[in-house]
């Protein structure tokens, strides 16, 4: 427990509107500490794979971040890393946005509930 009460941010990595949303709630978070610099991505179709994975990679070794949300359609362009990701912490939640539905079968924790119950 002592090691993950330093873990206070959400971090984002979402479509322009989702983004938008998320710093008008109040979840926006820059600094100048080296790797902790900001808490989201903006992302677009002409984001490589490659940026969307190390974005991803610096967000789940932060030890300040406890949830990592990711628009779905985001996270289909990386999901073999999302899959590989079994750390508790942060946390991985997939969100829908506003142009792309949320599609449940497509959800790495709706994926591994079914498995743990045998579906």
């Amino acid at each position: 427990m002592e090691a993950n009460k330093n873990r206070t941010l959400i971090a984002v990595m979402g479509d322009e509107d989702t983004i938008t949303g998320m710093l008008l709630a109040g979840i926006g978070q820059v600094s100048n500490e080296p790797n902790k610099e900001k808490n989201f991505l903006v992302c677009t179709d002409n984001t490589k794979e490659e940026e969307l994975e190390l974005y991803f990679n610096q967000f789940v070794q932060r030890d300040d971040i406890a949830i990592l949300l990711i628009n779905q359609h985001i996270a289909e362009r990386i999901r073999l890393l999302i899959d590989m990701f079994t750390n508790p912490f942060p946390a991985i939640l997939e969100i829908p946005s506003k142009d792309h539905p949320y599609d449940p079968e497509k959800d790495s924790v709706l994926r591994r509930v079914r498995r743990l119950f045998g579906e």
